[in-house]
Order: C-alpha cells, then structure tokens, then sequence
C-alpha cells in the first residue's frame, strides 16, 4: 500500500511501540483532497479521550479552495474510529509517563481512508545522533558496493 500522506519526521522522532489502524471521519471534497496527495500530517497529534480519539494538527486543504464552504478549517479536530478495546488500552498507555500518540501515514484501504497511528517514546538528542550515524554508515557501504 502507497501511503496517500506520511509523517516522515515522527520517525525520527519518535521510537514506535505499538501500531494501530484508524478510521477517520472525513467529508467528501476532504476525501478528494486526501487522494490528490494534498493531505499534511507534519506536526500532528493525537488525543485519546473516554468518547474517542481525535487527530489534532493534520493540515487537509480543501480540494477546490473557490468552491470550498465559507467556514472550512483545514486543520479542525478529526475524529478517528477505534474499536472499544483499543480505545481504553491507549486511555490507559497515554496516561503514563514519556508516551504519545501520533500518526504515521494515511492510506487507501479498499475505498476507505485508513490513518496508521503508532504508541510512542520520545527520543532523546543522543538517539537521533546515533540514527543519524548509522544511516551515514549504510549509504557508505551502499556506495562502496556499488562500486
């Protein structure tokens, strides 16, 4: 599956934990503006509530801006779909200490729009110079190899 959006920076960010798949509560012409590619999940987040979990921050302009509604927020609160049991396990993970809760990618499932959202631990500075470091390593090697 191509991803219709990806959270490229929460990788690098984040150590994943834990991975779950998402509905999400979309209308029609934000459906449109998805699978044209124009969906940004940079910098978002999500709250896990009793009711529901919800997206905060993911940046989904309209998909014809002149023929878009008058009140169109392109970074409202979206409702995510999550089964009961799912639900209360991440309300009981995010409660605890150092974990966040934050998209990964959105992708077509059938003709559903699915968000991959993933349990998550902060890195800190020294774990991303060791990322960094290592992916140094592999193109070296890549490059040594090719040639």
């Amino acid at each position: 599956m191509k991803p219709l959006a990806e959270n490229r920076k929460a990788r690098f960010d984040y150590n994943l934990l834990e991975t779950f798949e998402a509905g999400i509560v979309l209308t029609g012409q934000e459906v449109k503006s998805i699978r044209a590619g124009q969906a940004n999940l940079a910098g978002a987040h999500v709250i896990v509530r009793p009711q529901g979990a919800q997206l905060l921050n993911s940046e989904i302009p309209p998909f014809q801006p002149k023929n878009a509604p008058v009140d169109y927020n392109s970074s409202k609160t979206r409702q995510l779909l999550l089964n009961k049991k799912e639900l209360r396990y991440l309300l009981g993970k995010s409660k605890e200490g150092g974990l966040t809760i934050v998209p990964i990618s959105m992708y077509n499932k059938g003709r559903r729009i699915k968000v991959e959202i993933a349990l998550a631990r902060y890195k800190k500075k020294q774990d991303k110079r060791e990322t960094l470091k290592k992916r140094q390593t592999e193109r070296e090697i890549g490059r040594s190899l090719k040639r």
